[in-house]
């Protein structure tokens, strides 16, 4: 329904997104109907027929589309329709699932260059069975999340399709070493470093929950750059290993620590912690280290703390954590790609109502989701142990649950 001449200051919100929503659809459709065209134009050679070099410059004269327009327009028709090859002959499109897709309103323009993109990984030997599995599977994930997704799922389909596939005879190069150079100039320890990818993940791991911005306090918001935050995470990563010969870990694990000290100070912030090596450390510095707000229990080794910390603890402790990371793999949030360490433990039934800090109550979250679950409609459900989501009604008025197929492991 065309609502150009509509009020929009008449419409509710639900009209109004519906509208949105339906012209858009439109104007996909539309999209595809005009790559037809280029591709008819382009296989009939009309940019020789009118003396042109070739149909870019067509458009640029006619429509007055910039060349690169033209150039990518061009090359999206190519992959979606027939064309004819040298020898006369007429040659199946590329993508034919992709072409479905977008004639139907699915996809977007963005949609088929991430599709073509992720094509670009599947091995040349592949057979065309193998080939065109991959591109129906590309094309169905493209209607239900955005272009930016699909390279990863991509990535992890074709794995799969093809991790068993016969080594190649030629042996992988030894990868280079991991290499450090730190030295001391005008009173300033000044470097680099060039690491290999285990070693780079455990240091960004390290790093990453000791960089994060400070929260908004007595002196004012944070204003240390991202450099300067690195800094003074590397600065702090330093100091706990001299301290308590232990090293940050991935997100919610801000640091793997052995101590003890009692739930009433922990509470009240007050009074002093353990550490295994009896250093004493105050139970301020200890909270900041080891989680970033509210209740803690009593933090110990790994082999001795359980999977279901009960109610005294809010939090998820580093077994519960751990527990999570392996059953959701990053965020769990359907399209999400954020890895475990930028995410964080969330109560499916609240805990302030209730439910418990345990494995069949907890889910993984970014940040971002973590904030939309809590302020939205959506809904999370446990099925089978797997963490699915149902959409608002606004979004699916069947409120299909979905699941992140990003971090599912065959």
């Amino acid at each position: 329904e065309h609502v150009v001449d509509t009020d929009l200051s008449l419409l509710s919100s639900g009209e109004l997104l519906d509208g949105f929503a339906a012209m858009e659809r439109e104007i996909r459709v539309r999209h595809e109907r005009l790559l037809r065209w280029i591709a008819e134009m382009d296989r009939r050679g009309l940019a020789a027929e009118l003396g042109y070099k070739d149909l870019v410059g067509v458009l640029k004269d006619r429509v007055h589309w910039d060349p690169s327009v033209s150039k990518a327009k061009l090359r999206r028709a190519r992959l979606l329709t027939h064309r004819l090859g040298q020898s006369g002959a007429e040659i199946e499109p590329e993508l034919p699932a992709t072409a479905e897709a977008l004639a139907e309103g699915e996809l977007t323009e963005e949609h088929v260059d991430a599709i073509a993109r992720a094509m670009k990984n599947v091995p040349a030997d592949a057979t065309p069975d193998k080939t065109a599995f991959v591109e129906r599977q590309l094309a169905e994930f493209g209607r239900t999340f955005e272009p930016g997704s699909i390279r990863d799922f991509g990535k992890k389909i074709i794995y799969r399709m093809f991790q068993n596939d016969p080594e190649p005879d030629e042996k992988d190069p030894a990868p280079p070493s991991d290499q450090l150079i730190a030295r001391m100039e005008r009173g300033r320890c000044r470097g680099s470093f060039d690491l290999g990818p285990e070693t780079g993940a455990k240091l960004l791991g390290a790093l990453d929950p000791l960089a994060k911005p400070r929260p908004t306090g007595p002196d004012g918001p944070d204003t240390r750059t991202y450099a300067e935050r690195q800094g003074d995470a590397f600065a702090e990563l330093i100091n706990l290993v001299l301290r308590a010969d232990v090293l940050p870990e991935h997100g919610g694990e801000t640091v793997t620590l052995a101590v003890t000290v009692s739930y009433d100070d922990l509470a009240a912030k007050t009074g002093h912690a353990v550490l295994d090596n009896q250093e004493h450390i105050p139970v301020k510095q200890l909270r900041k280290l080891a989680c970033e707000a509210g209740v803690i229990p009593i933090v110990m080794g790994s082999r001795s703390q359980p999977l279901n910390v009960g109610r005294k603890a809010r939090l998820f402790n580093t077994g519960l954590r751990r527990a999570l990371v392996a059953r959701d793999r990053g965020c769990a949030f359907p399209g999400c790609n954020r890895p475990p360490r930028h995410c964080e433990g969330h109560h499916i039934t609240p805990w302030f109502e209730g439910g418990k800090t345990s494995l069949h109550n907890g889910v993984l979250l970014c940040r971002r989701h973590h904030d939309l679950i809590h302020q939205s409609d959506w809904e999370v459900k446990l099925r089978n142990g797997i963490p699915y989501f149902i959409p608002p009604a606004f979004l699916d008025p069947l409120r299909q649950p979905r699941r992140n197929p990003l971090h599912m492991v065959s």
